[in-house]
């Protein structure tokens, strides 16, 4: 039998929960939710699974963690793990807990419809239920976007004319460390060498987070920049004269790299039908929902992004390879630290 997992007294209270540090225990429709959830997603999850519980009457807890933190604790937990449904927001996040094995295979037609094959798990152990674009960021008043290579605009920002004026997420970001896998991917290690120390030879700034990157190339810290789309979406919400813009990346190229957010259910859990009912609502039902309220681009075709989010246009991607986001994670370390990248 599974333990429950740990309960707080008012809803949405938070906890710290041994022995990880996991920031948040969320119950949804009282002391016995049906489905636990462990997220590494933090964002507008409450509005989303409350829906969920009004539409389907199955209540939801769900406790916040890093990605790689929960999967260690999914591992130690074993069979004893109180979770139904694992979620990640990293691709290569998802295809290691394939490949650590505590994920279930799905058979749900829903799902291989409403989800793009690419953004899905070939064996069905998991599903991507919103996507972020990685792309290209900038100051409107001091560079035109004709200044940008449509081409592969993430290694152009090696470009000398770039000096100084680049800043960029740190080298400890999954987002981070996902892009310069797919870019060994794309190019092969030794390019992506060349194109991490292009950028370091720039003088990039690094940044602790995307909204500090943002705020900065605001305050004319620097003009150029690489961030998830939809932290430039949550800051025009509130400030619609923010002075930075959106460039879709290497448009003519391989296209603008993609990360998603997604989720498996988790194996051996008593509740798997009703894990794949949630993930089957998230897809389907609930995609606006789920993705809306972050600013997130939706995986299901047939759902239009929320307003803010159109305004940027439309756009072509870079399929994602989350086995090379996965398999190449080492690697992509390895070519950070070798290039002085901090």
């Amino acid at each position: 039998m599974r333990r429950p997992l740990a309960r707080t007294l008012p809803a949405l209270a938070t906890t710290l929960l041994a022995p990880l540090a996991l920031s948040g225990c969320g119950l949804l429709g009282g002391e016995e939710a049906d489905l636990q959830v462990y997220s590494a997603r933090h964002y507008s999850l409450e509005e989303a699974f409350a829906e969920f519980t009004d539409e389907t009457g199955l209540t939801v807890e769900f406790l916040y963690g890093d990605d790689a933190e929960l999967l260690e604790r999914l591992k130690a937990e074993g069979a004893d793990t109180p979770a139904d449904v694992f979620m990640t927001v990293d691709a290569g996040m998802l295809w290691n807990a394939g490949e650590q094995g505590v994920l279930e295979p799905i058979d749900s037609a829903v799902l291989d419809a409403a989800v793009p094959e690419d953004l899905r798990d070939s064996d069905a152990g998991w599903y991507g239920l919103a996507m972020r674009a990685r792309t290209v960021v900038y100051d409107p008043e001091k560079v035109d976007p004709s200044e940008l290579d449509a081409e592969d605009t993430y290694a152009a920002l090696g470009d000398p004319q770039w000096k100084g004026r680049i800043c960029m997420r740190d080298e400890t970001a999954s987002y981070t460390q996902s892009l310069v896998a797919s870019l060994i991917d794309l190019h092969g290690r030794d390019r992506a060498q060349e194109i991490v120390e292009s950028w370091v030879a720039n003088d990039v700034q690094i940044m602790s987070n995307d909204v500090e990157l943002l705020e900065t190339i605001d305050a004319g810290g620097c003009e150029v920049g690489i961030s998830n789309h939809y932290y430039l979406a949550r800051l025009l919400d509130e400030d619609p004269d923010l002075g930075v813009a959106l460039y879709w990346a290497s448009q003519d190229g391989a296209g603008t790299h993609v990360n998603i957010s997604g989720a498996g259910v988790v194996a051996g859990t008593p509740s798997s039908a009703e894990a794949q009912q949630l993930l089957e609502w998230l897809a389907t039902d609930g995609q606006s929902a789920f993705v809306d309220g972050n600013h997130e681009l939706p995986v299901n075709p047939e759902v239009e992004p929320e307003p803010l989010v159109a305004s940027f246009g439309s756009f072509e991607r870079m399929p994602v390879d989350a086995s090379a986001y996965g398999s190449l994670n080492a690697e992509a370390v390895e070519v950070l630290d070798a290039a002085g990248y901090r």
